[in-house]
């Protein structure tokens, strides 16, 4: 093969070692969808050394039917190709702890289980009304007390309903668990393209400059779902776009696509200066919610030729809901570099195609000097795309062959796929890897939750107080046309 200076430094290695795992709620479908498979690459890949993976759940499993069932899980082409001997020594890591999480009994194991081993990490795969359950017993037991090792804690998404949940949650784990112990899991922040943000801004002169309300004209943030809610309507109708997708991938989105340039890399520094955006961010008060927000259900009709239900015929969702699976978002940053400079989020379920990307506008050149008006099509932009098919696109405008100074607008595409010549690891591998190691630059801390919640929860007390009726969409489309009002003049929605 031939050299390819874009894979030089892809063998740099971080090795976890000596630790157990626990995953608690180990029977769901995260587990068997992400955790499992993450966990056994990063073990095939050399990553991992002397540890055990000990799932904690109520139903009553054996452990031959345990490491059964994970062997199920990694029934994988990609994974499998590391070859039987690496599955059986990795399923022989594996043990079960069967208990109810209200159930002393079952703690009370977990040193035993740990024999031999200081260090560990305690993640929470369970729905969320089971984490004061678990954290109050970790607690209770003794058992996020540090003898010698290290002892962490993963939290899922969602961390709370809006503000005051969110800080009930953080009270109860800040009761036997120091901030640096915490992990709050947000697995768009291990995704490759996302890990970039930072490297583009702050590693490559040509951007830093400009990168700021004298030369960006808006900026547009858009996670698009094809699906709807695939039999999980129980839990959207206790979510919803803004609470499952606004308050956390996105915000964390807009962070890191505003913030200013740390001083360093230490994770506290990095996650300093985003909280910094979410506290600057120009509150929305209830009164003004229909000024700054759209939102949108989804409606009867077609996907891919195949009719599909509205989302208010779906299985666990009230005939008269009121849930959005749409919404759209206006924001303005009060800071120096952005101020003045439009932040459009939108993100919805039932929509053209599954898409999330970061696009960022420049404003036209101060003098037209070519025929072509500086139409929305003709301004230069940086599309950071983050799935699928991770990578970056600069669109620029150059003269068409021909006799004339016509010009369109090209691409300049990087891929990353293609340009290292291997696909980027899956985001759980990469958060994983970094709570065994302590490295928390990419997960959240206490005040960035809250921050976030503030902002989130005065939007959802204005959607309580408007009677007005949700709008509807067609499935396969962009959304409810009502979020082209959000919109300045000059400006339009990317194309889904």
């Amino acid at each position: 093969m031939d050299f390819n200076p874009f894979r030089s430094g892809l063998s740099v290695s971080r090795e976890a070692q000596s630790f157990v795992f626990f995953i608690f709620g180990v029977t769901g479908d995260l587990t068997r969808k992400k955790l499992m498979p993450a966990l056994f690459s990063l073990y095939a890949k050399g990553h991992l050394n002397r540890f055990k993976i000990v799932g904690f759940a109520r139903r009553p499993w054996t452990q031959e039917f345990f490491r059964n069932e994970v062997q199920g899980m990694l029934q994988k082409p990609e994974l499998l190709s590391y070859g039987k001997e690496t599955l059986e020594a990795f399923l022989k890591t594996l043990e079960y702890i069967q208990s109810p999480f209200e159930d002393p009994a079952g703690y009370k194991k977990i040193d035993s289980v740990c024999e031999g081993f200081q260090n560990r990490i305690y993640y929470l795969s369970t729905p969320p009304d089971a984490y004061g359950t678990i954290i109050e017993q970790l607690g209770v037991q003794g058992l996020a007390k540090e003898k010698g090792g290290h002892i962490r804690i993963v939290v899922e998404k969602p961390f709370g309903r809006d503000l005051s949940t969110a800080r009930k949650l953080n009270d109860q784990l800040s009761r036997y668990f120091r901030e640096d112990q915490i992990y709050r899991i947000d697995h768009y922040l291990g995704k490759e393209t996302v890990q970039n943000l930072i490297l583009l801004r702050f590693g490559n002169g040509i951007f830093e400059p400009v990168w700021n309300h004298r030369y960006i004209h808006h900026i547009q943030i858009t996670v698009a779902e094809k699906i709807g809610v695939e039999g999980r309507g129980n839990y959207y109708e206790t979510a919803g776009a803004l609470r499952d997708m606004v308050q956390n991938h996105m915000f964390q989105l807009l962070c890191l696509t505003t913030m200013e340039p740390p001083n360093d890399l230490n994770p506290d520094t990095i996650r300093t200066e985003k909280v910094k955006i979410l506290k600057s961010l120009r509150p929305i008060s209830f009164r003004e919610t229909s000024l700054y927000t759209v939102r949108g259900q989804y409606g009867a009709g077609y996907m891919d030729g195949k009719p599909v239900p509205a989302y208010r015929e779906e299985p666990g969702v009230a005939p008269d809901s009121r849930t959005e699976t749409f919404v759209a978002l206006k924001l303005f940053l009060d800071t120096w570099r952005w101020s003045g400079v439009p932040i459009y989020l939108r993100t919805g379920k039932r929509l053209a195609r599954r898409m999330s990307e970061i696009a960022v506008r420049f404003k036209a050149p101060p003098l037209e000097l070519f025929p072509r008006a500086w139409a929305y099509s003709g301004r230069n932009a940086l599309i950071i795309r983050i799935q699928p098919n991770e990578g970056i696109s600069l669109i620029m405008n150059a003269k068409i062959p021909g006799y004339t100074l016509n010009m369109r607008p090209v691409n300049m595409d990087f891929s990353y796929g293609s340009a290292f010549g291997e696909s980027p690891p899956e985001a759980y591998e990469r958060l994983l890897l970094d709570s065994l190691i302590g490295d928390s630059t990419l997960y959240t801390r206490r005040d960035e939750i809250e921050a976030s919640w503030t902002f989130i929860t005065r939007i959802l007390k204005g959607w309580e107080e408007d009677p007005s009726p949700i709008p509807q969409y067609v499935p396969g489309g962009s959304g409810p046309e009502e979020a082209k009002n959000l919109l300045e003049p000059s400006t339009r929605w990317r194309k889904l």
